[in-house]
């Protein structure tokens, strides 16, 4: 939540939420935060945040302030998730969670480009056995609980409308500048925001090796069962193409209404 009030939004990791994470900050600050957003610890309210979390459940449950999120084709957002932190190294020079890859490439078989993430490998064969294990973690929670970065959408949104919250907005990763525009086109911010000004802070990009083939050619029969699977909320939801992983554009709009009865259980 912006220092002042002006919005709320639901972080869902891998959906632009280091850009829109800069956006509220510049829209209070006039500047944006030096650094990746997710380390700030003031100038805006985190729910990592001892103190901002009484002032951000007061105004979710009150509805003070337009609340939105945004989400992801479950395809790319795996696909990203796979590149970025399986196989990446992260901003602290080590791999993501310690003894993760090891054990991935132990249980799996899963390969990631050697020690530095740049030799080659086979790309397909390795996210195929990823997928494996995500599923593995989602439906079994083994051999460890699900990362947020390949949990569900679904359940990152709904822990905001299980907990008495309602969404104004929710819009697509794919159509970002539309999206982002009518949300601050709701609001009063104390500093004016001009999109099409505004970089793009991807700061997951150059962690990890480059995809070398287009996202179809990763999703057999398989793995297409398995994203189902394990996403099918999402693809519901969210109105994204099952049955074609090539085609990452939403099919459909988003129906708030609906989002919220079936999050609300």
């Amino acid at each position: 939540m912006t220092s002042s009030e002006s919005m709320v939004y639901r972080v869902v990791p891998k959906c632009a939420c280091s850009t829109i994470g800069q956006i509220m900050f510049y829209s209070d600050h006039g500047e944006f935060f030096d650094g990746d957003i997710h380390d700030a610890k003031s100038g805006m309210h985190k729910w990592g945040i001892d103190e901002s979390q009484p002032e951000i459940t007061r105004n979710v449950k009150a509805h003070d302030s337009l609340t939105f999120t945004c989400v992801r084709n479950p395809y790319t957002r795996v696909l990203s998730s796979f590149f970025d932190k399986i196989c990446g190294i992260q901003r602290n020079g080590r791999r993501y969670r310690g003894n993760l890859v090891p054990l991935l490439i132990q249980k799996y078989g899963i390969e990631v480009g050697g020690d530095d993430g740049k030799q080659e490998f086979d790309q397909i064969a390795s996210f195929r056995r990823f997928l494996l294990f995500v599923r593995d973690t989602i439906r079994f929670r083994k051999p460890m609980d699900p990362d947020i970065h390949w949990s569900a959408v679904a359940g990152h949104v709904g822990t905001l409308v299980a907990n008495g919250g309602r969404y104004d907005q929710i819009f697509w990763t794919e159509d970002f500048n539309t999206g982002m525009q009518r949300v601050l086109d709701a609001v009063e911010t104390p500093h004016p925001v001009e999109l099409s000004q505004i970089p793009r802070f991807n700061e997951s990009e150059g962690h990890g090796p480059k995809r070398a083939h287009p996202v179809e050619a990763y999703f057999d029969d398989l793995s297409m069962h398995l994203m189902w699977e394990i996403y099918h909320r999402d693809f519901k939801l969210f109105r994204y193409d099952f049955d074609n992983p090539a085609n990452k554009m939403p099919v459909g709009e988003i129906d708030l209404d609906e989002v919220h009865a079936k999050l609300g259980d």
